[in-house]
């Protein structure tokens, strides 16, 4: 039995649909929070719930109580832990909570995995904890420690967590950095979706800085498939793994790129750099590529494609 945290939301939500088709028993883990509207989660889940090897339990994991009703009772085999609280910006405005969320919340569910004997943990971080590193490439080689946002600071910190019960429990831990994640279900704050919806309504998209600044899009087929290949790889207790998109894209080919799809031109305000943000995310994946056999096959195109199929068909 997989125990998916946050497994209504955007990532866990498509894990959990993967995982019941291959016949896996999953239960999805969720708080239905209103940082977005959670009749949004409702919906991501509707397919998984049509399946008899799906269990929903909603809890909180800043709540212990919540957390031992998910594993009492159960024969959980592995958690993939993908709740948190996102987003850099946020982050600044309230750090406390993200403290609360990202770093209580994790050591929560590691406490609980060491009292239900559970050994196994996937669990997401985020290419944010690599700050404005000045390589060329981002290497789960780097020696990192200045991160320059509270949700990175959080994240890092997760990762070191885990490694300390890994070293002290015997865990079998694989800590997989998110690299900007994009598709069907993303929310509706995130950029790729935020402009498609705002260029299709004529209305004006902000793009901080020039332009310039460079992400590694990953797709959400991509990712999904990263995190099914992490959790079948046992070779090591402990290991980091990038999953990005392996090409960066800049901001400004980004916005070109849904201006084709949509063939519409988008009217742009352009801001100053926001505080928090980095100039660039570059994923060396040769790692994941080498242990794991993944391998990301959606182009920036293909994927703004799908998701503007995605969100016709989804109209509310």
């Amino acid at each position: 039995m997989i125990l998916i945290t946050g497994g209504a939301g955007f990532i866990g939500s498509s894990l959990a649909d993967k995982l019941l088709a291959q016949g896996e028993k999953v239960v999805i883990f969720d708080n239905f929070n209103d940082n977005y509207d959670p009749d949004i989660k409702k919906r991501n889940i509707s397919k998984a719930l049509s399946y008899s090897n799906c269990l929903l339990c909603r809890g909180d994991i800043e709540n212990v109580a919540d957390l031992d009703k998910a594993f009492s009772g159960r024969k959980i085999e592995i958690v993939v832990h993908l709740a948190a609280r996102a987003g850099v910006r946020p982050s600044l405005k309230s750090p406390v909570n993200y403290v609360k969320t990202n770093i209580l919340g994790t050591v929560n569910i590691l406490e609980a995995m060491k009292s239900y004997g559970v050994k196994r943990l996937c669990m997401a971080s985020s290419s944010s904890v690599y700050g404005n590193c000045s390589a060329r490439k981002f290497s789960e080689k780097l020696k990192l420690g200045r991160p320059i946002s509270p949700y990175a600071a959080t994240k890092l910190s997760d990762e070191l967590m885990a490694y300390t019960y890994h070293h002290l429990y015997g865990m079998c831990i694989q800590i997989l950095r998110f690299f900007t994640v994009y598709g069907p279900r993303q929310r509706e704050d995130l950029a790729i979706n935020k402009f498609v919806r705002l260029i299709q309504a004529g209305r004006a998209i902000d793009m901080y800085g020039d332009g310039s600044t460079l992400r590694d899009y990953t797709y959400i087929d991509d990712i999904i498939d990263g995190i099914c290949r992490a959790m079948r790889y046992k070779k090591t207790g402990y290991e980091i793994f990038n999953l990005g998109g392996g090409d960066p894209i800049s901001l400004k080919q980004m916005i070109a790129t849904i201006e084709e799809v949509l063939n519409q031109e988008a009217i742009i305000h352009q801001k100053p750099m926001q505080p928090g943000d980095v100039n660039r995310t570059i994923s060396d994946i040769s790692k994941a590529k080498r242990l794991l056999g993944y391998s990301p096959k959606t182009t920036l195109k293909k994927g703004i494609i799908n998701f503007v199929q995605w969100k016709k068909e989804n109209e509310r």
